[in-house]
Protein backbone atom coordinates (compact mmCIF):
# COMPACT_ATOMS: atom_id res chain seq x y z
CA UNK A 1 0.00 0.00 0.00
CA UNK A 2 1.28 3.42 -0.85
CA UNK A 3 2.19 5.66 2.09
CA UNK A 4 -0.14 8.42 0.95
CA UNK A 5 -3.04 5.97 0.86
CA UNK A 6 -2.27 4.73 4.37
CA UNK A 7 -2.05 8.32 5.60
CA UNK A 8 -5.39 9.16 3.96
CA UNK A 9 -7.07 6.15 5.56
CA UNK A 10 -5.63 7.04 8.96
CA UNK A 11 -6.78 10.65 8.66
CA UNK A 12 -10.28 9.54 7.72
CA UNK A 13 -10.41 7.30 10.78
CA UNK A 14 -9.51 10.04 13.26
CA UNK A 15 -12.34 11.25 15.47
CA UNK A 16 -14.03 14.52 14.61
CA UNK A 17 -13.17 16.21 17.93
CA UNK A 18 -10.30 18.07 16.30
CA UNK A 19 -12.82 20.42 14.70
CA UNK A 20 -14.31 21.68 17.96
CA UNK A 21 -14.24 25.39 18.78
CA UNK A 22 -13.91 26.06 22.51
CA UNK A 23 -15.18 29.65 22.17
CA UNK A 24 -18.32 28.48 20.38
CA UNK A 25 -18.69 25.72 22.96
CA UNK A 26 -18.65 28.21 25.81
CA UNK A 27 -21.67 29.91 24.23
CA UNK A 28 -23.49 26.59 23.89
CA UNK A 29 -22.80 25.41 27.46
CA UNK A 30 -25.47 27.46 29.25
CA UNK A 31 -27.88 24.56 29.69
CA UNK A 32 -25.05 22.26 30.81
CA UNK A 33 -24.16 24.57 33.69
CA UNK A 34 -27.39 23.83 35.57
CA UNK A 35 -26.08 20.38 36.48
CA UNK A 36 -22.37 20.42 35.66
CA UNK A 37 -21.70 23.82 37.21
CA UNK A 38 -20.04 26.95 35.96
CA UNK A 39 -16.66 26.20 34.44
CA UNK A 40 -17.58 22.50 34.36
CA UNK A 41 -17.26 21.97 38.11
CA UNK A 42 -20.35 20.42 39.61
CA UNK A 43 -21.40 21.18 43.19
CA UNK A 44 -23.57 18.04 43.24
CA UNK A 45 -21.86 14.61 43.34
CA UNK A 46 -24.60 13.12 41.14
CA UNK A 47 -23.32 15.18 38.18
CA UNK A 48 -19.74 14.68 37.00
CA UNK A 49 -17.22 17.45 36.58
CA UNK A 50 -16.59 18.09 32.90
CA UNK A 51 -13.69 20.53 33.23
CA UNK A 52 -10.42 19.20 31.78
CA UNK A 53 -11.93 15.92 30.58
CA UNK A 54 -10.40 14.74 27.32
CA UNK A 55 -12.27 16.04 24.26
CA UNK A 56 -12.49 12.60 22.57
CA UNK A 57 -14.09 11.15 25.70
CA UNK A 58 -16.60 14.00 26.00
CA UNK A 59 -17.49 13.81 22.33
CA UNK A 60 -17.96 10.05 22.50
CA UNK A 61 -20.15 10.41 25.60
CA UNK A 62 -22.37 13.05 23.97
CA UNK A 63 -22.73 10.93 20.84
CA UNK A 64 -23.55 7.84 22.90
CA UNK A 65 -26.25 9.70 24.83
CA UNK A 66 -27.76 10.95 21.59
CA UNK A 67 -27.81 7.45 20.09
CA UNK A 68 -29.29 5.96 23.29
CA UNK A 69 -26.19 3.81 23.84
CA UNK A 70 -25.76 4.88 27.47
CA UNK A 71 -28.11 3.76 30.21
CA UNK A 72 -28.52 4.20 33.92
CA UNK A 73 -27.93 7.26 36.05
CA UNK A 74 -28.97 10.40 34.24
CA UNK A 75 -28.88 8.86 30.75
CA UNK A 76 -32.47 9.73 29.91
CA UNK A 77 -31.99 13.32 31.07
CA UNK A 78 -28.81 13.63 29.02
CA UNK A 79 -30.49 12.09 25.99
CA UNK A 80 -33.11 14.82 26.12
CA UNK A 81 -30.46 17.54 26.42
CA UNK A 82 -28.37 16.29 23.50
CA UNK A 83 -31.32 15.49 21.23
CA UNK A 84 -31.13 18.91 19.57
CA UNK A 85 -27.34 19.03 19.29
CA UNK A 86 -25.64 18.57 15.96
CA UNK A 87 -22.18 17.11 15.41
CA UNK A 88 -20.54 20.55 15.45
CA UNK A 89 -22.33 21.49 18.67
CA UNK A 90 -21.01 18.37 20.38
CA UNK A 91 -17.49 18.97 19.06
CA UNK A 92 -17.60 22.56 20.32
CA UNK A 93 -18.82 21.51 23.77
CA UNK A 94 -16.12 18.84 24.01
CA UNK A 95 -13.46 21.37 23.01
CA UNK A 96 -14.78 23.89 25.54
CA UNK A 97 -14.92 21.57 28.53
CA UNK A 98 -11.56 19.99 27.73
CA UNK A 99 -10.01 23.48 27.68
CA UNK A 100 -11.06 24.29 31.25
CA UNK A 101 -8.87 23.87 34.31
CA UNK A 102 -9.75 20.94 36.60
Amino acid sequence: MKYWMAAALLAAALPAFADGDANAGSQKAASCQACHGAEGKSAVPLYPNLAAQHAPYLLHALQAYKKGERSGGQAEVMKAFVAGLGDQDMQDLAAYYSSLKP
